[in-house]
């Protein structure tokens, strides 16, 4: 019996700085060097987080958005060369505002034609998932590619 071999183009994998994201990338670059395809990390920055910070006080137009995007971007190029050193070339980095759910689960692999999702389990503490949800199981349900949770 031969096995079907799935073969993917457009690989995307979300991070938020923690480990299992990070577990989450070397899988997906294992995979897109696997089948010559393309990389994209995305980091989602949801600006409801600047909302409720200090009771309200930080303006969503503010330095602290600015700063926050700044840092991202840091995060996502240190990803990018990390990859890269691995030996795939075809990766692009990628910040965007929204909710994290709709951004990775339709809007992000909409415009990108994506046809693999590759994440971690959660990237959040039990509290914050019972609080926010975990954006994994949202992505497994509305995904309308492939989603590969790594461990």
């Amino acid at each position: 019996m031969e096995l079907i071999k799935q073969e993917y183009r457009n690989i995307l994998v979300p991070v938020d700085g923690s480990k299992t994201a990070e577990k989450a990338l070397e899988r997906a670059t294992e995979i897109a060097l696997r089948n010559k395809a393309h990389l994209d990390i995305l980091n989602v920055i949801d600006l409801k987080q600047f909302s409720v910070s200090f009771g309200g006080m930080v303006d969503a137009n503010g330095d602290a958005v600015y700063q926050t995007f700044e840092d991202v971007e840091g995060y996502l190029n240190t990803l990018v060369e990390r990859v890269k050193k691995q030996g795939l070339e075809d990766v692009t980095a990628h910040a965007r505002f929204g909710s994290p759910r709709a951004v990775i689960a339709r809007e992000f692999p909409d415009d990108h034609e994506n046809d693999l999702i590759i994440m971690g389990p959660t990237g959040l503490n039990p509290v914050e998932r019972f609080l926010v949800g975990a954006v994994t199981d949202y992505v497994t349900r509305a995904a309308k590619c492939d989603v590969i949770i790594a461990r």
